[in-house]
């Protein structure tokens, strides 16, 4: 069924028509007072990729830090999980960008992937929220942890193969790929530990990411470039209409 706006010949308003029984609603659409952030796929990856990040990340530092390796102890138990988690952790990942349920993650990466006007102004103010820049989708911030978490797990996956395999490599080989793995892991546990605290900071986001949605009115507020793309401005010198200074490029190329 088609979700193209309709519009209400009363009074000029539009709203998307809800999705027919038993069909999900695409992502970036009004339905009703809500509006469908995230699909079941962008979900799913999320919590997996968690889960797998995490349990990388704790039994990582079992293996590195000498009193967590004395508490736990099981070292070849631990090292086993933390290498056979690093090798499943891609294959979520490639099933939701290759299939073709995974639409709503490749648009969301472009999003995450492009830097605007608004988003440097955003890192530059101290009062970043409703309205003022014109954020996206997702701000700057967001964008900015999506980069580097998404650069930096293939660079432990390549290490983390590299000293699995590491008997057949020279030493020089196996002191410079521990040294990369574990300032890596330095890094990844940062930018992991504040996703999270960030996230449990904004309870609006955290549950769009356990249910797909957010309230409308968030979105108008938080978000208004996102907003604006998924409902038409107000008439020229409404309350809605942008502002000659606002940088007028989508969020989504």
């Amino acid at each position: 069924m088609s979700t193209t706006p309709v519009a209400d010949e009363a009074d000029g308003a539009t709203e998307t028509p809800a999705p027919a029984a038993g069909a999900a609603p695409q992502i970036d659409t009004i339905v009703g007072d809500k509006v469908v952030r995230f699909d079941r796929a962008e979900r799913w990856l999320h919590w997996v990729n968690a889960t797998l990040v995490l349990i990388l990340i704790a039994t990582g530092s079992c293996l590195y830090i000498g009193f967590l390796s004395g508490l736990v102890g099981r070292r070849v138990l631990i090292r086993t999980i933390h290498v056979w988690t690093g090798i499943v952790l891609p294959i979520p990942f490639l099933l939701v960008v290759f299939a073709r349920w995974g639409h709503g993650f490749r648009q969301d990466a472009k999003r995450l992937g492009r830097f605007l006007t608004d988003d440097w102004k955003w890192l530059r103010k101290r009062q970043r929220r409703f309205g003022s820049p014109r954020v996206g989708k997702f701000n700057a911030g967001q964008k900015i942890n999506a980069i580097l978490v998404a650069g930096t797990l293939p660079v432990m996956f390549g290490t983390g193969l590299l000293l699995h395999w590491s008997h057949s490599l020279p030493l020089s080989w196996r002191t410079g790929t521990t040294f990369v793995h574990d300032w890596g892991y330095v890094a990844l546990s940062l930018l992991i530990a504040g996703h999270i605290v960030k996230a449990l900071a904004d309870p609006i986001s955290l549950r769009a990411m356990r249910t797909g949605l957010v309230p409308k009115r968030w979105a108008r507020d938080e978000h208004p470039r996102w907003f604006a793309e998924m409902e038409p401005p107000a008439p020229t010198g409404g309350t809605g209409a942008p502002s000659p200074y606002d940088d007028r490029s989508p969020d989504l190329p």
